[in-house]
């Protein structure tokens, strides 16, 4: 097209879609709604120049600290409430099934294989809490799950995950465990702290532009899988935490909210957490995605 103009442009780019290579019709579709949505945007806003070229050079900035540690473009997604989205769209509940939410970005593989009811502490610090972790892990009929492995990680008492924190040991607070044949699982970790996403670089100017705060609820991180069901990626909240009702990234779900509770005299913990899980079967969460 020799005249582009602003009633023309987008429907020119839609059009060269596949025209001097060959893109398959899911492609067609994604780019297709993208150009729609991204150039309704840039006119609804009358973006400037200035503002583009700003959100170019914040693109490349968060492209440059992006490494093995953290993942700026996955906090980005968080702040902006897309990877919540993103699960919620990619994993419907439909039978009762525990309900999944974000990865974020301190997820470490292959953590430790640790024997059930072992503790994930490497390290401890004044005031933690130490908590006893419990459950069962069942079908949605009801039947206990044996050998499903529980890969579980939280943030130490200062805040810091262990890959953000020098001073922690190796994989501190991290752990792969497995349900035993009544699909009961267990382990010791301490009280999960709220703690503020990393605010420096592009993530804190997001947050900052968006006028929110950075800060999470305490919470544990859990991956649960075994072969023939779908792997659920999920957190479970300490119900008396702080930012439950105003979570920076949005993840927060009523069914994932747990009670840390005291722990009885002579236990070797200060608190109890018992939480339950119901995975789906992987056939069912086929046709509920198709």
């Amino acid at each position: 097209m020799r005249n582009v103009t602003i009633d023309n442009v987008t429907d020119a780019v839609i059009g060269s879609l596949g025209k001097f290579g060959e893109i398959d019709a899911r492609q067609r579709e994604i780019m297709t709604s993208l150009l729609k949505h991204l150039h309704g945007f840039v006119k609804d806003v009358k973006l400037s120049h200035g503002e583009f070229l700003a959100a170019c050079d914040f693109l490349a900035r968060a492209g440059q600290i992006t490494d093995d540690k953290r993942q700026e473009f996955i906090l980005l997604g968080d702040i902006l409430g897309v990877e919540v989205l993103v699960d919620m769209l990619s994993n419907p509940v439909a039978n009762g099934e525990s309900e999944s939410t974000v990865l974020g970005p301190f997820y470490r593989e292959n953590p430790p294989v640790l024997p059930k009811g072992a503790s994930t502490i490497q390290k401890n610090f004044e005031g933690q809490e130490t908590v006893w972790v419990e459950g069962y892990v069942r079908d949605a009929a009801g039947n206990p799950l044996a050998g499903v492995t529980l890969d579980i990680w939280e943030d130490a008492p200062n805040g810091l995950y262990e890959n953000h924190d020098p001073n922690q040991p190796d994989y501190n607070l991290r752990g792969r465990f497995e349900t035993d044949a009544n699909g009961h699982y267990a382990l010791i970790a301490v009280r999960p702290v709220p703690y503020p996403i990393p605010e420096d670089e592009t993530a804190g100017e997001l947050i900052r532009y968006m006028g929110h705060h950075p800060n999470r609820p305490g919470h544990l991180h859990f991956i649960l899988s075994r072969e023939g069901y779908r792997p659920l990626i999920t957190q479970i909240y300490d119900a008396d935490s702080a930012w439950l009702d105003t979570d920076s990234v949005f993840a927060v779900k009523e069914s994932l909210i747990g009670n840390f509770e005291k722990a009885p005299d002579g236990a070797d913990t200060d608190l109890t957490l018992r939480f339950d899980f119901v995975l789906r079967e992987a056939a069912d969460a086929r046709m509920a995605a198709e």
